[in-house]
């Protein structure tokens, strides 16, 4: 329990940390304006989750990765429920003050990459060649589309005012990136150096988070899917959850709903990797729990994307619509993904 305790702290300052320099160095060498910049910067913010399922897949315990990918799609949705509850100031909530087209086009590329994830589950185990199954490959390829398209609309859309509701975000979507960089006026190499140290700890801590969490599961008799979906996926989440009430706090709402939009489009795609690593077919095996989280993940997406467009103006227990929908609806789903596991 120390362990993953530890490891779990060292996630969220290492995470934090990789976060702000990942910022520098993108605006540094212009990452965002080109494909390979922007998988890389996917990969960076991504680390804790890259190190849980790579070394779930090297230990053959397919269950933790699947539930932590899936469940942290789940977890990370909710995190912009804590954004709107305590983040946010104003009369106004979240999705009001965010609210843009190319968020939802965000949100649709999500639901896109989880619809592909159902279709594989569907798909024969043998259905396999040199390492690789279809459905990833598909989810990977999608989510390389659908950057693209994104990018493609960040710069216009053919739409009135490009797709800007009036009444929302003051400042340009990244402002809050531009603000950090130019206060933290640090040399791009000592960043690199930051950030490579960060890597290595956040990888490590990792690792450890996903040994010692398996071992927490067995002691209370958990599954390791249900453990990976909730405790490992809070874990790993925490991160997002301190760079997004910096983004908020600050006025910059879009960024801080397309990071947790962008993290959890990107999260199917280590499918490919945790089917390259072990070898085997990793969608094909999936349980009921995990297809059911998988539609969970997908409805809380959509309540965020109807909010987007519908702009929910008054705030309840501190949050809008949407985001106490998403709350309650979050609640119930994890109180069925338990009536599963112990049911089968």
């Amino acid at each position: 329990m120390l362990a993953f305790a530890a490891a779990a702290a060292a996630v969220w300052a290492a995470g934090f940390s990789l976060s702000n320099q990942t910022d520098v160095l993108s605006a540094r060498f212009d990452l965002g304006s080109a494909l390979g910049g922007l998988i890389l910067l996917a990969i960076a913010t991504n680390l804790p989750e890259i190190a849980i399922v790579a070394s779930a897949s090297l230990s053959g315990n397919l269950g933790v990765a699947v539930g932590n990918i899936l469940g942290g799609i789940a977890i990370q949705t909710v995190v912009l429920v804590a954004l709107d509850a305590f983040g946010v100031r104003g009369k106004r909530p979240l999705t009001y003050r965010a609210a843009s087209l190319v968020l939802v086009l965000e949100a649709v590329l999500v639901v896109a990459v989880l619809a592909i994830v159902i279709a594989g589950t569907q798909l024969p185990p043998s259905l396999i060649a040199l390492r690789v199954t279809p459905a990833p490959l598909l989810i990977a390829l999608t989510w390389v589309v659908g950057l693209l398209l994104l990018r493609r609309a960040g710069r216009s859309l053919p739409w009135h005012e490009s797709g800007q509701p009036p009444d929302g975000q003051e400042h340009p979507r990244g402002q809050s990136t531009t603000e950090r960089v130019r206060k933290q006026n640090i040399s791009t190499a000592k960043s690199a150096g930051i950030f490579a140290v960060a890597a290595a700890v956040t990888l490590v801590a990792g690792v450890v988070l996903e040994r010692s969490g398996d071992a927490i599961a067995d002691h209370i008799g958990l599954s390791g899917v249900l453990f990976g979906a909730t405790v490992l996926a809070a874990a790993t989440s925490l991160p997002e959850l301190s760079t997004g009430l910096a983004s908020v706090r600050i006025g910059d709402y879009q960024l801080a709903v397309s990071d947790i939009f962008g993290g959890n489009a990107f999260l199917p795609v280590l499918f490919l990797m945790a089917t390259v690593i072990s070898g085997h077919a990793v969608l094909p095996q999936a349980q009921h729990t995990d297809i059911y989280l998988t539609a969970l993940a997908m409805v809380l997406t959509l309540i965020y994307a109807t909010g987007l467009l519908f702009r929910p103006n008054r705030r309840i227990a501190r949050m809008g619509v949407d985001s106490l929908t998403v709350l309650v609806v979050y609640a119930i789903g994890v109180a069925g993904l338990f009536a599963i596991a112990h049911g089968s």
